[in-house]
């Protein structure tokens, strides 16, 4: 008998969606497509324009399940991850006007936000990251800016599955979203952003030890390849110059085993599998969906590869 993923009745909480291009709202959509009720944080100074986005049907293209409706995404909560408790945010912030008006923001009290609307949830999706000095090479880095990419990058995750965690059904699982300059050299990829996801991955071995045995949950994180999402294509851009993720995704496209383009469809399949009770023996894992550029240890396009 095929396989087949029923995720009817299960609620997932995706971390970090803001509009349609990326990872995030890529898995919310596998997980949709799947059955399950989809509910977001988003972070403040862009919450109103991804709401006037949703209620405009600006993303109703980008929203399309394979029965022909559109995903919908139940509520949506105004999340700032560097923030645990609301004595962790400084008066800056709450005097910020991109903050005016909302409150319960912080990690914990958007848990128990989603704990009063929906009782016990049953995914947890870490889908953000941040890094002020990303364009600087490592040695260029303040303590500041390295500290500020691994708090928003890594320890956001902690704190996440923290709070989440005892409002999560055993059996629940998260996942979280990693990249290759963890464990590689990325030129351009810097600020502290290359430690941050390093910490990220050797964090989802631990927590998925203590949440499996405090909890019965799973913890994974997929390590993606490049996509120009919105997010990404901010980074190291310059005027008439390529940015960093074009640069990325042309050396991954011209050196990767599998010669073909990455989706975020792609990357929210991988992390419905993962999601699933079909992945209910799968935890701790980096999982690499990057058409096997991880694999390479030679760069094909490399001049010294050209003939004489």
């Amino acid at each position: 008998m095929a396989a087949t993923i029923d995720l009817k009745g299960k609620v997932a909480f995706i971390a970090g969606v803001a509009d349609s291009t990326g990872y995030g709202w890529a898995i919310a959509k596998a997980l949709a497509d799947a059955g399950a009720t989809i509910i977001v944080g988003t972070w403040p100074p862009v919450l109103k324009i991804f709401q006037m986005g949703l209620k405009k049907g600006s993303f109703d293209e980008d929203s399309a399940l394979s029965d022909g409706s559109l995903m919908v995404i139940d509520k949506v909560y105004p999340l700032d991850a560097v923030f645990d408790t609301p004595d962790d945010v400084p008066e800056e912030i709450q005097n910020n006007k991109r903050y005016a008006g909302l409150d319960g923001f912080t990690i914990s009290e958007v848990a128990a936000a989603v704990e009063k609307d929906y009782g016990k949830i049953d995914i947890l999706v870490h889908s953000l990251a941040n890094g002020p000095e990303v364009t600087k090479p490592l040695l260029e880095t303040s303590r500041k800016g390295y500290l500020a990419a691994s708090s928003a990058s890594a320890y956001s995750a902690v704190s996440l599955l923290q709070k989440f965690g005892p409002i999560m059904n055993e059996g629940g699982s998260m996942l979280s979203l990693t990249y290759i300059a963890s464990e590689k050299t990325i030129p351009g990829y810097g600020g502290g952003m290359s430690s941050a996801k390093a910490q990220l991955e050797s964090d989802t071995r631990v927590l998925a030890f203590e949440a499996g045995r405090k909890w019965g949950l799973r913890v994974n994180t997929v390590s993606a390849g490049p996509l120009k999402s919105r997010a990404a294509s901010a980074i190291g851009k310059e005027p008439g110059q390529k940015t960093f993720i074009e640069y990325a995704i042309d050396y991954s496209r011209a050196n990767s085993p599998l010669e073909q383009d990455l989706y975020s469809d792609d990357v929210g399949n991988s992390a419905l599998f993962l999601l699933s009770p079909l992945a209910r023996s799968v935890t701790g894992v980096t999982l690499y969906v990057d058409n096997g550029l991880h694999s390479m240890g030679m760069a094909l396009d490399s001049k010294s590869m050209e003939a004489e």
